[in-house]
């Protein structure tokens, strides 16, 4: 099967079925027997949604009228993408593209001449596209906006950074190993890496490197996972004893660090999708670590909790996930601006619902990976509005920027996801 097609499909499957990548590439990859043509799927996929909204502004100064066939313009992007934004030699990417049309044979001179087009035009067209932010940018209008609005003095620097593969980031489990000493592991394998200067667990990959060639990953010493989300465990500040609600907990990462950090705690993790519960229980077992989970709405605790007061709560709220776009490109394609108030009222109740839980001098931390205000400092500082018995513990750090209320770090700082933090006590 030809690769391009496949990468197309997948396309397909985002753009005109509003699926998540991450679900069409599990339906694909799999048939694919070849590593380095699953991997070369993967990047055309996330490459061309990176850069979507660009690519299609120049297909349509390309194309005399819209290609109808899903697939065919899928395949038109992918090819402009090759040309503008990968290593792929233009005449590879050029032949190959049209070859991958395959049994629709009226496609492929289409798919020659747009190409070759772009090719001859490229100039005057890149000048032409200063006067379209979105398409500079590579953002859905509304989404530029938003951005723009909440920071109007970092916006580009922002957007820019969306729009950049990210780093790999570890954490190291300090149960098991210093991250001097796993450093020096990765040394030794030939995997070049450095600490991570804001965030004293995390290291980052020079390059990314499949999981099984990071030394004794099977053995819970280092798990995946952003600097920034590695933040959440050290402002718990949880202590032996303690009773812990790790609330929407799944794939399970805070949890593990949660552990690691102070494994002698009662440690509840909650998620209200089973499915999504097992990685949790996959990730507890690799790393050899002791947690309840349980499935349950962070909204409705009165299905799954015990009357029992938590010492420590951390919410990681669903969120508009705008601080990681540059891993998962798709959110441009499938978030649309109604989802946020939905989202913004989510929060609310879940803030709302677990705070009752909480025990007098307990801290809850609440946290998203999102930059939108409206998700971050407006929501934290109504809920205090609306709570006289709750007040903010100040965030003293030398990461992200002190805002109205809690701390937000912006996409590309020190190298990290774009979140939010804030911590409440009664």
């Amino acid at each position: 099967m030809n690769t391009r097609l496949l990468a197309a499909r997948a396309l397909r499957g985002v753009v005109s079925e509003s699926r998540s990548l991450t679900a069409v590439l599990e339906d694909i990859l799999p048939t694919i027997p070849r590593a380095l043509d699953r991997a070369f799927v993967q990047s055309l996929s996330f490459g061309v949604l990176r850069w979507y909204w660009q690519l299609d502004w120049i297909l349509s100064r390309l194309a005399a009228k819209p290609i109808r066939d899903d697939e065919i313009r899928m395949l038109a992007l992918l090819g402009l993408y090759q040309l503008i934004h990968s290593r792929v030699k233009p005449h590879a990417a050029v032949a190959e593209t049209v070859a991958a049309a395959e049994r629709k044979q009226w496609a492929k001179p289409l798919l020659n001449a747009l190409l070759r087009s772009w090719q001859r035009r490229q100039d005057a067209l890149r000048l032409e596209m200063q006067s379209s932010y979105a398409a500079v940018y590579s953002h859905p209008d509304w989404l530029l906006e938003a951005i723009k609005r909440d920071w109007p003095e970092q916006y580009t620097v922002v957007l820019d950074a969306a729009n950049q593969p990210p780093p790999m980031a570890l954490r190291v489990n300090r149960l098991k190993t210093g991250r001097d000493a796993y450093l020096a592991l990765l040394r030794e394998a030939g995997i070049a890496a450095q600490a991570c200067a804001r965030v004293e667990s995390a290291i980052i990959l020079a390059q990314p490197a499949p999981v099984e060639q990071l030394p004794r990953f099977d053995a819970g010493w280092v798990s995946v996972q952003d600097g920034a989300a590695q933040l959440a465990a050290s402002l718990l500040a949880v202590e032996p004893g303690m009773r812990v609600l790790d609330a929407c907990a799944a794939p399970g990462g805070k949890t593990l660090h949660l552990l690691e950090s102070c494994p002698d705690i009662d440690l509840l993790a909650i998620d209200h999708a089973p499915e999504r519960l097992r990685r949790v229980e996959q990730n507890l077992q690799r790393a050899g670590l002791d947690a309840q989970a349980r499935a349950g709405d962070a909204s409705d605790p009165a299905a799954w909790w015990d009357g029992k007061a938590f010492d420590r709560i951390l919410l990681d709220a669903p969120c508009s996930a705008t601080g990681v776009i540059r891993r998962h490109s798709d959110i441009k394609m499938l978030r649309q601006p109604e989802d946020i108030p939905q989202l913004i009222q989510v929060q609310r109740q879940m803030l709302g619902a677990l705070w009752p839980l909480l025990k007098p001098g307990g801290i809850l931390v609440y946290s998203t990976c999102s930059i939108l205000r409206s998700e971050n400092e407006r929501q934290t500082s109504a809920f205090l509005n609306e709570h006289p018995e709750a007040s903010e513990v100040a965030i003293r750090a030398d990461w992200g920027e002190a805002v109205s209320c809690g701390r937000q770090i912006l996409t590309g700082a020190d190298g990290m996801d774009g979140f939010y933090y804030a911590r409440l006590t009664r």
